[in-house]
């Protein structure tokens, strides 16, 4: 029999572990896209065919622009012809006959290596999730829920593996990277549960439950994702501007966004309001570990209100954009813990898994 204690323990920790390992990796794919290193590797899973990239270009054949993108179109095809037959002829269209597939880009080393750290970075959460999911098999009889989280989490990941070689293979083809960010942030999402309710299934401290605030909790949750969905399709305009302009004369790369922009920026002074007035339902409770996220809930919002600020009217540095997209990564985390904490201490939640029993 498995010990309830050290199965909670080892399932926590590595669970926690495999969360901030996302988080890191949405950092690092920030930098990717802020140093222009998508295309580093033409080719995925390998790099240039190989396990380890070169770290010259002598080491690849002259004709090495024209391969690879002649590998890229073929997959492509294959990807839109199994639209087509599934009936997404529209989407398999847009795919096949958007122009920047055939788009190569130069070998360059750092750019090269710094797409490759990503994609180890993938693969060792990758490990963890698999970890995760073996962690969690003891769970089977006890908390069910736990597991399914787990497995649904390890599918999760594969799909963002797949999808990372379509994205790859389209040329970082538009709304595909935006997919892509928001599958991460329903992984974050998944394994946060998991982790608060293998924690939070015996605790004895209830909180009176409000309906007020769960719903606002909910809407600030929900209008956070679409901000960052909203965020990386300007990420994607950004990136078309730059290339327009071959990623120079940066402090003009704000006036030639389009009403997205507009819009994300207007919007955050609602997304602010919020967030207030959420902070305001949550301090009444005076729970300490509450309070506790509530502050970093805030100081994350007065983060990205000045990154955005600075974004916007000092020609955009490149050091700041992947650190804008990670803590609004870490605001939707930490809402969702607080939700997680809060539906768990609020008597609500512990009438429903009495009535369970």
């Amino acid at each position: 029999m498995v010990n309830k204690s050290s199965k909670e323990f080892k399932f926590r920790r590595i669970g926690i572990l495999t969360v901030i390992a996302v988080y890191f990796l949405i950092l690092v794919g920030g930098i990717v896209r802020s140093t222009g290193s998508g295309m580093g590797c033409p080719d995925w899973p390998k790099c240039f065919g190989s396990w380890v990239p070169p770290t010259n270009v002598n080491q690849l054949p002259e004709d090495y622009l024209e391969v690879y993108k002649q590998k890229r179109i073929e997959k492509n095809q294959k990807l839109a012809g199994y639209l087509d037959k599934a009936g997404f002829e529209k989407v398999a269209a847009y795919i096949f006959s958007h122009p920047s597939q055939y788009i190569e880009t130069e070998f360059n080393v750092t750019k090269t290596w710094i797409e490759y750290l990503n994609r180890l970075v993938g693969v060792a959460i990758g490990i963890l999730i698999f970890l995760t999911l073996l962690y969690s098999v003891p769970f089977l009889k006890s908390d069910p829920s736990v597991f399914y989280l787990s497995l649904i989490s390890f599918i999760l990941v594969g799909i963002e593996g797949w999808l990372g070689s379509i994205v790859v293979s389209t040329n970082l083809l538009p709304v595909t990277i935006t997919i892509h960010m928001a599958l991460a942030l329903v992984l974050v999402a998944l394994l946060q549960y998991a982790v608060v309710r293998v924690g939070e299934q015996d605790n004895k401290n209830t909180l009176p439950f409000s309906n007020r605030l769960n719903l606002v909790a909910w809407v600030v949750l929900l209008i956070t994702f679409g901000q960052i969905l909203l965020g990386t399709q300007i990420r994607e305009e950004i990136d078309i501007i730059a290339f327009t302009l071959g990623n120079a004369r940066r402090a003009e790369w704000i006036d030639n966004l389009g009403i997205d922009f507009y819009i994300h920026r207007s919007f955050s002074i609602v997304v602010l309001a919020l967030h207030l007035y959420l902070a305001y339902l949550l301090y009444k409770l005076k729970d300490k570990r509450i309070k506790f996220w509530t502050n970093v809930m805030l100081a994350i919002v007065l983060l990205e209100i000045v990154f955005g600020i600075i974004l916007t009217y000092f020609a955009m540095p490149p050091v700041l954009q992947p650190l804008h997209l990670t803590f609004a990564a870490l605001l939707f985390g930490v809402q969702f813990l607080i939700l997680s904490i809060y539906y768990y201490a609020s008597k609500k939640a512990v009438k429903k898994s009495v009535a369970l029993v």
